[in-house]
């Protein structure tokens, strides 16, 4: 197998003409780059509609898309814009999500109202997309009726909305407004598709993320509330993991549990859709917290943190024989990241998923654990969304463990200018099937360039992004002769 290298890179992280990185012209040019630098994975967050705290993995849905990431350009192609469209946030280097989606949703409404004079409903392209789409019509109604009980989670609506019946939902939602929604996934996945095939034909994969839980506030939950443990629509017991490296208490995700009886009474129906539907949009799927097909926390939602819980067993061999027989040609890795029992690996080896090692993790002198590449078969990070940067937690890791760090170097003979580099490098002379670096390490930037700290909500995780090219440009051109040495190996 031809060794692999990948950059992660959220897509709202692009530089963007409009204040996040989207699917326009910036997108494709990034591919380019990537391309000439002889990447061969490009490894992006969820692209779901966010919700609470802006964070990709608590979406109002895992299967629509968000609009705030549609091309307001291709309106301006398609003619259905015809005035000029002025840039919005261009040079931050901050996401206003807020400010994002309002800026964007007025030149989604003018797109909309031409798209309904052309009778775009009507068009095979739609027509075909609401077919494949079957999650469109629970997801339409929800966001209708969101808006209506002023953004309100679903749990505090009024009965007639809360608990409503397929025969009259039509009925009880503003045909136009649910258009609308069915507009901006029609587009959305359009755009996408057209990204995704273009990375394809550079012989780029992309490499999508599916969180294993859903959100509570989600049209997922809302139509399918069978499928979730609940009591009087809140959940009874609630996701997260015991205290880890990442915090004392654990982490309280809140989101409900699995009713793992229930999906098996209906063959893992919802489940099976859901990576369907992303095995359609991505080349390869990374399956989040993959350790709770086995075993999961499970805490009382009455609990204040994480510390208090319990393990369950989970739908382990029998949820992914079933997984494969009704799609033999789903492409996932396993994020086995953790404190794990061995159980978690005989199943992850058994269906030969690739697994994942960290770097930051592995280089911890009081864990013992530097011997990353002790297998071809998973890909080795320097870090993750949810770490540091290299040059961050390098700087706070005690002097210990720094000169820990110099002596793994110095053995296996990594140089390099600057310590993201260099564990770049140590991270390229592994002899793993796939190395992906974080932009932000091939950068050598700082903290001030996390995405995401695990058991912090809002600001300013989920916000960084890029103001251009130019440094990135010089930094992928370092990366590439970096790549080249350790492929000449």
């Amino acid at each position: 197998m031809k060794k692999k290298t990948g950059i992660l890179l959220p897509l709202f992280s692009l530089p963007g003409k409009y204040g996040i990185g989207d699917f326009g012209k910036v997108a494709f040019d990034y591919i380019d780059m990537l391309k000439d630098t002889g990447i061969d994975l490009w490894q992006i967050l969820p692209l779901n509609p966010v919700g609470f705290g802006y964070s990709p993995y608590q979406p109002f849905s895992s299967f629509a898309g968000d609009e705030i990431y549609i091309d307001l350009d291709d309106f301006v192609n398609r003619g259905w814009i015809q005035e000029a469209i002025d840039p919005f946030n261009e040079h931050s280097n901050r996401v206003s999500y807020h400010d994002v989606h309002e800026y964007k949703k007025k030149w989604l409404r003018k797109a909309y109202e031409v798209f309904r004079k052309l009778d775009g409903f009507k068009t095979s392209e739609y027509l075909d997309f609401a077919a494949e789409a079957h999650w469109l019509d629970d997801y339409s109604l929800f966001m209708v009726f969101k808006q209506r009980n002023g953004l309100k989670s679903w749990v505090d609506w009024p009965e007639q909305y809360r608990d409503w019946s397929a025969e009259d939902a039509l009925s009880s939602a503003d045909d136009y407004e649910v258009g609308y929604t069915k507009f901006t996934q029609f587009v959305f996945f359009q755009q996408w598709y057209a990204i995704r095939d273009y990375a394809n034909q550079k012989q780029i994969e992309i490499m999508g993320d599916i969180p294993f839980y859903v959100g509570l506030d989600s049209a997922d939950v809302w139509a399918n509330r069978s499928l979730f443990l609940l009591r009087e629509n809140q959940p009874i017991f609630i996701a997260g993991v015991p205290p880890d490296y990442f915090s004392e208490t654990g982490q309280r995700w809140g989101n409900p549990i699995y009713d793992w009886e229930m999906l098996k009474k209906l063959d893992y129906k919802f489940w099976i859709d859901r990576l369907s539907w992303n095995n359609r949009l991505f080349d390869i799927v990374r399956l989040d917290h993959f350790r709770a097909f086995d075993t999961y926390w499970k805490i009382n939602s009455a609990s204040p943190t994480a510390v208090e819980g319990v393990w369950e067993l989970g739908p382990s061999f029998d949820f992914f024989d079933h997984l494969f027989r009704v799609i033999p040609d789903l492409n996932v890795i396993a994020e086995d990241l953790g404190d794990l029992r061995p159980e978690v690996r005989e199943l992850k080896d058994y269906y030969k998923l690739m697994g994942m090692k960290i770097i930051q993790f592995s280089l911890d002198a009081n864990e013992n654990n530097n011997n990353f590449g002790d297998s071809e078969n998973l890909i080795v990070y320097t870090g993750t969304h949810d770490n540091q940067t290299i040059e961050g937690w390098y700087q706070l890791i005690d002097e210990d463990n720094q000169r820990y760090v110099k002596q793994v170097l110095n053995e296996n003979g990594i140089t390099g200018e600057s310590i993201s580099e260099k564990l770049v490098n140590y991270a390229l002379s592994s002899i793993a099937n796939v190395v992906v670096i974080p932009l932000q390490d091939v950068l050598g930037l700082k903290d001030d360039a996390r995405i995401n700290v695990p058991s912090t909500i809002g600001s300013p995780n989920w916000e960084w992004k890029l103001t251009g090219f130019q440094e990135t440009r010089a930094g992928l051109s370092r990366f590439k002769q970096q790549i080249k040495h350790y492929r000449s190996k």
